[in-house]
């Protein structure tokens, strides 16, 4: 799904979900706390980051949630199960080969300068999205046929099996079966994207940002506008952690989501630490050294004290894919023995035909954190037994993510959120063709583990991706760390619409301002 720009800390089980046949239809106007005149602008506090708001090249979770207002695709995520839920799609059919599919749009479906979204509106967004060399997501429609080789300049537009028949229909024909499509395509990038980049398609549209405020209005034009009942969003980024608290403590804002001492908030109710579909850890990129060599590579993993690397943690990762219901065991990386690693050592350097005696060395590519520079610590003691000093190269958190396509270093370390709710939302990081696969991982075995899952509409389908993800862990490409945690503060008294859930996305469309009737007792 998307980067963190900070690591977060986590647990949680997800459930495997298929596209719902209806829209969320509850209706917040017969809530017995909304009232009409109660609704106002929801203001929230976030930490200072450089928002893009290109849904096409968008790639942080903060951004993530701030485009559930402003673009809309076919599906959206429900509030409540983050099911696939119809968007600007009425209803769907699947031919019985399952490579072709067959979307029918709302008619009422408009951009919010009154424009409609037809059909040719997605096929376009689409193939945008394809053309757009730094989108990160663009791969994931690698399921449709001719999408890849249009992707890569290998193929044209005409030859991507994306066709709008009329304003209202819209056929795509896959290379494979692909049940999961409805959840890819709740995610920002498979929006409708208007040619004018001040047009938006979803319940609000963009007034301003300027000097750290985002200012968003309700888009009237929205096709279910009159179930958006607060006339707009306020995000404030800012980094006084004690000033945020200050200002949740009395009342000025409803959400915080980045800076806070959540020890300080009044109302500890408000405080809510939940698990997150995501996974922190650190990754080797292949750029044609010695660490390219499994054989070199499982000797480091050997020798790694993962109980000290993971003690930061409450919730330490042993695996890439965050436990899913029904998804098998898979054998993580836990235990660890110097003297196996020694040994392995040793015989990778003699059948690499190198000197026993020779210094290695290995570019470990951190941020200018504490946690950071710990974990180099940890790597840089565990590994110079074997002859390998580790070397840091740095930078600051802001700048690290987007430099790791461009760092000619050997080991990254990544905080991954899924997008949805299961195992590719991981291991699409590391398939060959796959836009997200910074590591420049290749291994055909693997990539066919995927495509054959993809044809799998079984509990067959966990056991092949399960697979997929114990050839990554054998291969010693990842170092798993912990499992992802959300921090927001919300007073869930005062705030309707909102709902904890592990991809830590609330759409703001459902979103509304409740009267609080609180009840004082008689005294005499």
């Amino acid at each position: 799904m998307r980067l963190n720009l900070r690591l977060k800390l986590s647990f949680f089980t997800l459930i495997f979900f298929l596209c719902s046949t209806a829209a969320f239809s509850e209706d917040v106007y017969s809530k017995p706390d909304f009232f009409p005149e109660d609704q106002r602008n929801l203001v929230i506090l976030d930490y200072p980051h450089d928002y893009d708001l290109n849904p096409l090249t968008a790639n942080y979770t903060s951004e993530a949630q701030i485009l559930t207002g402003l673009y809309e695709g076919l599906f959206s995520y429900n509030p409540n199960t983050l099911e696939p839920e119809y968007a600007l799609c009425s209803s769907y059919k699947i031919s019985r080969d399952k490579k072709r599919w067959t979307f029918t749009l709302r008619s009422d479906a408009k951009f919010s300068d009154g424009e409609p979204i037809t059909a040719y509106s997605i096929r376009d967004s689409w193939l945008k999205l394809l053309a757009t060399e730094e989108a990160p997501f663009a791969s994931l429609l690698d399921c449709i046929s001719g999408a890849e080789e249009y992707r890569t300049g290998k193929g044209t537009a005409d030859q991507v099996r994306i066709s709008a028949r009329d304003n209202t229909t819209l056929v795509v024909h896959l290379k494979e079966p692909t049940e999961h499509l409805p959840a890819i395509l709740c995610h920002h990038s498979f929006s409708a994207v208007s040619p004018n980049p001040d047009v938006y398609s979803g319940p609000f549209k963009l007034k301003y940002f300027r000097n750290g405020v985002l200012k968003m209005v309700r888009n009237p034009y929205y096709h279910d506008a009159t179930t958006v009942v607060i006339p707009g969003i306020t995000i404030v980024q800012t980094d006084s952690e004690e000033e945020n608290t200050h200002l949740y403590n009395i009342g000025v804002v409803d959400w915080i989501t980045g800076d806070v001492d959540a020890n300080k908030i009044l109302n500890s109710d408000s405080v809510h630490v939940n698990a997150d579909f995501g996974t922190t850890y650190l990754f080797f990129k292949k750029r044609g050294g010695i660490w390219d060599n499994p054989e070199f590579r499982h000797a480091l993993l050997e020798a790694i004290p993962y109980d000290k690397l993971r003690s930061m943690f409450s919730i330490q990762a042993s695996t890439l894919v965050y436990p899913l219901s029904g998804y098998p065991t898979v054998a993580g990386l836990k235990d660890y023995d110097e003297e196996d690693a020694r040994l392995m050592m040793q015989d990778a350097r003699e059948n690499a035909g190198i000197p026993q005696n020779k210094t290695l060395e290995i570019i470990f590519a951190i941020s200018d954190t504490p946690l950071m520079q710990f974990w180099a610590q940890t790597l840089k003691e565990a590994w110079k037994p074997l002859g390998v000093n580790l070397i840091t190269q740095t930078t600051s958190v802001e700048d690290y993510n987007p430099s790791i396509p461009y760092w000619n270093a050997d080991l990254f370390i990544y905080s991954w959120i899924g997008d949805y709710a299961d195992p590719l939302a991981f291991l699409e990081l590391f398939r060959g063709k796959s836009t997200l696969n910074v590591a420049n991982y290749q291994n055909q075995e693997y990539d066919s583990m995927l495509s054959e899952a993809a044809q799998t509409t079984s509990s067959d389908r966990y056991k092949i991706l399960s697979r997929a993800e114990q050839l990554l862990l054998d291969d010693s490409m990842i170092i798993p760390i912990s499992h992802s945690v959300s921090l927001n503060i919300i007073n869930l008294n005062n705030i309707g619409g909102w709902q904890t859930n592990p991809l830590d996305i609330h759409p703001y469309r459902y979103m509304y301002i409740k009267r609080n009737r609180r009840r004082i007792p008689n005294s005499i």
